[in-house]
């Protein structure tokens, strides 16, 4: 066990497994907070951040924290969202856009081992083809 006091109130607190910058009584209160602007976000899919920000009484900072997190995701269509953090595009929900995800995608993929596609017969194979059992 570890004491680490509150970022959000300045509180010691025992800091048991799950590693967070907040005490139990702020968690409660940023758990109930989430509640909120998901509900908000829900009721009005077309809402942007600083709209729910300003419904829900949370940050701007936190909000786009959630969404990064992909605990918020804005409907498609909408004015809300974050930027992508590789290229600045508007996104709803994560990191990346879809564009640079691939890019990461194939960029990572050269580092992997290469895997064999071997395609492995058993014996009396039909040739690919389903068999059906007579009734």
């Amino acid at each position: 066990m570890e004491v680490k006091t509150c970022r959000n109130c300045g509180r010691l607190y025992n800091s048991i497994g799950k590693v967070t910058p907040f005490c139990p009584f702020c968690m409660k209160e940023l758990d109930e907070k989430f509640d909120v602007c998901k509900k908000y976000i829900k009721d009005n899919p077309g809402a942007s951040i600083k709209a729910v920000s300003e419904e829900s009484g949370v940050s701007v900072k936190i909000i786009k924290q959630w969404v990064r997190e992909e605990r918020l995701a804005f409907a498609d269509g909408s004015i809300g969202g974050i930027e992508c953090e590789s290229c600045g595009a508007n996104i709803l929900t994560g990191r990346f856009c879809a564009k640079c995800k691939q890019m990461l995608q194939t960029g990572f993929a050269k580092y992997l081992p290469q895997q064999k596609n071997d395609v492995h017969k058993p014996s009396g194979s039909t040739g690919g083809k389903m068999r059906f059992l007579d009734e």
